[in-house]
């Protein structure tokens, strides 16, 4: 018999540049959901109907809560550091469309998952990759529960994946209202962000 090799398996990590690049080669599908969440490439959460519902109701809610000279991006990507290029759901922004033309944004004000499968990977992973970032206020539509989650107060945190949480959770159910952090003369109501 011959000498068993132990080989250790490793992973390819990439940089937001390198990713940026693979999608200029067009390297992934049309309609492809991936993210760069720490310099792993995530295949995101297929969409249901209720999961779409929450993401259009949630973006037009936060539009109007935080007026002219905001943007409620959905979808889109932001350029956290060299290897995070996360999308989530909704992300408010300074500005209007036109102004990221040239490049995403690399902060937000409010940040919004909605998340049915998605649910722990939103709460402990994206949450840690965010707080990580200083994203001050992190927002998960949970559809499981029909409540809203939301995070604030970035802390260290070894324990966590990407060594930060949020210190601070609170749940709102459908009847409560919750104020943005960056816009504290708005008030949404959950129940205008559940399908």
């Amino acid at each position: 018999m011959g000498l068993m090799v132990d080989y250790e398996t490793r992973t390819r990590r990439f940089t937001r540049a390198e990713y940026e690049r693979l999608i200029e080669l067009g390297v992934f599908q049309p309609g492809e959901l991936i993210e760069l969440i720490g310099g792993e490439l995530i295949v995101a959460e297929p969409q249901g109907a209720a999961h779409y519902t929450a993401i259009c109701k949630t973006a037009s809610a936060l539009q109007t809560a935080f007026g002219p000279g905001w943007y409620a991006r959905m979808q889109g990507p932001i350029g956290l550091d060299d290897e995070s290029e996360p999308e989530p759901d909704i992300a408010v922004v300074p500005g209007a469309p036109d102004d990221y033309a040239r490049a995403h944004p690399e902060r937000a004000v409010l940040t919004v998952e909605v998340a049915e499968s998605s649910l722990a990977l939103d709460r402990r992973h994206k949450g840690s990759l965010y707080a990580r970032a200083g994203l001050a206020d992190y927002w998960v539509v949970n559809l499981v529960d029909r409540v809203l989650e939301v995070y604030r107060a970035p802390v260290e945190d070894s324990a966590a994946p990407f060594g930060w949480r949020y210190a601070e959770r609170e749940v709102l159910d459908a009847f409560a209202r919750i104020t943005p952090l960056a816009a504290p003369q708005a008030s949404v109501s959950v129940s205008q962000l559940l399908p």
